[in-house]
């Protein structure tokens, strides 16, 4: 009787969706009630995505069942992970838009100086996706860019800052995603040539160019300047695109966010440091800001191709809080002349 009291209240937390709720109740039923049966079913690993969608529970079976794993979504915040999954600009490069693909099932080519990459399925299918990663092979892809099968993933996928993001980011990132729906698409191959179609040789450029992470606040800054350099560094991954790179696809740190002249798609990135003749020095906070939440720029014309994406997609939706906080810190960073002309030949802005 005591289970049954139990399971039914928690049943009812779950219905909430509040899963800090979920979480006590769910160990206040181990405490309570389970017992040896609770050590059972943890021991079984059961996978709570297959019975927890959305904040509600299918089933007084799934009520039973889902006690097993629930720490794990206790921990993941589903609400705040699909901010964060929206700032990251998750389903922009992992659908396939044009050929109106699934959410996140993959099959977006990337064009590159160095070839066309697949991007893959990221849905919660067991098959194709990404729905038998545990937390940690999911942390472990994004800080250290290594599959749960230990390949070594090509830097097109941005871990190079995605490194930077919290363990608690991540995490809530993964319970949001493992809510979407499944798609059993197959992954697409790359069509890069040698030698950047390699894979064993990612180890060395890793030596090379990459800084795991997290990031680490700056004590000598504001917390809202930490703020904005966290997103624009690593969950915004900005310099993925608007940092120049060398012939190995190395960032060039001295050069971070002037502008490349070829980036991704082949396209020209602008130069975003405050530099007043080649960069956004001469912008306004407000046309900053008009820019990152609606894409207009100061001339009025909008933004388009890969930027027009993110703002659709990821800046658009941002709070107030962090579209401030990401100005604070361009605003701090070093002037760079670097003139990338735009194929309108207008003034300085993101095309």
């Amino acid at each position: 009787m005591t289970f049954q009291m139990e399971s039914a209240k928690l049943a009812k937390v779950a219905e909430g969706g509040d899963m800090k709720a979920f979480g006590a109740q769910y160990k206040a039923m181990a405490k309570n009630a389970c017992g040896a049966c609770h050590k059972a079913f943890r021991e079984k690993k059961i996978i709570p995505e297959t019975v927890f969608h959305k904040g509600r529970l299918v089933g007084l079976t799934a009520a039973i069942l889902v006690v097993a794993a629930a720490p794990s979504f206790a921990d993941g915040d589903i609400k705040r992970g699909q901010y964060l999954f929206d700032a990251a600009g998750c389903a922009g490069c992992h659908t396939d838009h044009k050929n109106k693909g699934a959410l996140l099932a993959g099959g977006r080519k990337l064009k590159t100086p160095f070839g066309i990459f697949s991007s893959p399925n990221i849905t919660p299918d067991p098959a194709n996706g990404i729905g038998g990663w545990s937390d940690s092979e999911f942390i472990r892809a994004l800080r250290d860019g290594i599959s749960p099968d230990g390949e070594h993933y090509f830097p097109v996928f941005p871990y190079p800052s995605y490194t930077g993001i919290t363990d608690q980011d991540l995490t809530d990132i993964k319970a949001y995603i493992f809510t979407l729906p499944e798609a059993a698409t197959p992954n697409k191959p790359h069509e890069v040539s040698a030698p950047f179609g390699w894979r064993f040789l990612l180890p060395i450029w890793k030596a090379l160019f990459f800084s795991r992470g997290p990031y680490r606040s700056d004590p000598a800054k504001s917390r809202e300047w930490n703020r904005g350099a966290y997103i624009i560094n690593a969950l915004g991954h900005c310099g993925e695109c608007h940092t120049p790179r060398n012939a190995l696809g190395g960032i060039k740190a001295d050069m971070a966010l002037a502008g490349p002249s070829q980036g991704p798609e082949g396209g020209i990135i602008p130069n975003i440091t405050p530099d007043k003749k080649t960069g956004i020095g001469r912008w306004s906070d407000d046309d900053l800001k008009e820019l990152l939440q609606s894409g207009m720029l100061p001339d009025s014309d909008f933004v388009g191709s890969e930027m027009g994406e993110v703002g659709d997609q990821a800046t658009s939706k941002m709070s107030d809080a962090d579209i401030n906080a990401m100005i604070v810190y361009l605003r701090s960073l070093p002037p760079i002349h670097n003139a990338v002309e735009s194929k309108k030949k207008k003034q300085p802005g993101l095309e």
